[in-house]
């Protein structure tokens, strides 16, 4: 298969909620120079001008919800567009993403070799923090640790998980797998649809040789004990990631190191949140309500 048949095979899904338009457009562009089509969910952003901004043609569709229905609401939608339109692969990426030029054709060739010998669910980009220029590691799950792995170049390194942004997928894989669940509503949803695919056989792998900009949280916090600083969320972010990882406590496909693992980090992510970051009392709030509906089995957009 020649450069041209690969890119012809891959559709980018990005799923949007009030988007920065320049970064969002520069996203789109070089997208556009990699894969064959971009799809564009943009949930209920009520942007009027999503459409002219974007310069939708051809090889952009875009996709305006009335409402926010969600991250893995949206990324089910572009899979099924995806799969409707005959394409064989799906690379997923936020809205303020920003692929290298070589990204794509990277991801292909770390999927075609690794394919080979084994069953690959996904192949990810080697995400660069646009805040301070370090490249993020892929993570092994470990007790009471995890181990990071940072890939050189010409690395491709098995991992446990992949973050959203920056994933090609096979959607043969996701007929076996299943869709992204849209209970989770945003938070997790990366980490569910990986364990479910580890659980199944699958391997996923980090690629060395394909980066692309991201920033992961609202902002950085210094930190002695992460490189870099800490991803700081806004409070009602905590209510999802507490929620949600109370709820993958109870699915069978959920790795059990991680669950003995993330128990034991609540506490401190509590006193680093609530000691370290204001508006303390939104975050207590919004951590304690998270936690109070996993324990419920309550699933979709927080309560308002």
């Amino acid at each position: 298969m020649d450069m041209t048949d690969r890119k012809n095979s891959v559709c980018a899904v990005i799923v949007t909620y009030h988007p920065e338009i320049n970064t969002l457009r520069t996203n789109i562009e070089r997208c556009k120079e990699q894969v064959e089509r971009v799809y564009v969910f943009d949930n209920g952003s009520g942007i009027e001008a999503l459409d002219a901004a974007l310069a939708a043609g051809d090889d952009v569709v875009i996709h305006q919800a009335p409402d926010n229905v969600g991250l893995a609401a949206g990324l089910n939608q572009g899979v099924a567009f995806a799969k409707r339109s005959g394409f064989d692969f799906v690379l997923l990426l936020d809205q303020d993403s920003l692929p290298a030029p070589d990204m794509v054709p990277s991801l292909l060739a770390a999927y075609a070799e690794l394919s080979k010998k084994q069953r690959v669910a996904a192949v990810g980009a080697t995400a660069v923090d646009v805040r301070n220029g370090l490249a993020m590691p892929f993570v092994r799950i470990k007790f009471p640790f995890n181990q990071k792995i940072y890939a050189a170049d010409t690395m491709s390194v098995q991992c446990d998980f992949l973050i959203t942004s920056g994933s090609l997928v096979p959607l043969s894989v996701l007929d076996c797998v299943g869709n992204m669940d849209e209970g989770l509503f945003i938070d997790n949803v990366d980490l569910d649809w990986c364990f479910r695919a580890v659980a199944q056989g699958f391997s996923l792998f980090g690629v060395g040789s394909a980066h692309m900009g991201h920033a992961i949280g609202d902002a950085l916090s210094p930190s002695h004990f992460q490189k870099g600083g800490a991803f700081v969320h806004k409070p009602i972010r905590l209510y999802y990631i507490m929620r949600n990882r109370v709820l993958l406590y109870r699915r069978k496909t959920t790795l059990q190191r991680w669950i003995f693992q993330d128990v034991l980090r609540i506490p401190f992510k509590f006193l680093r949140m609530v000691l370290l970051h204001s508006p303390r009392g939104q975050y207590l709030g919004c951590m304690l309500k998270g936690l109070r509906d996993g324990i419920l089995g309550r699933y979709g957009p927080a309560p308002k």
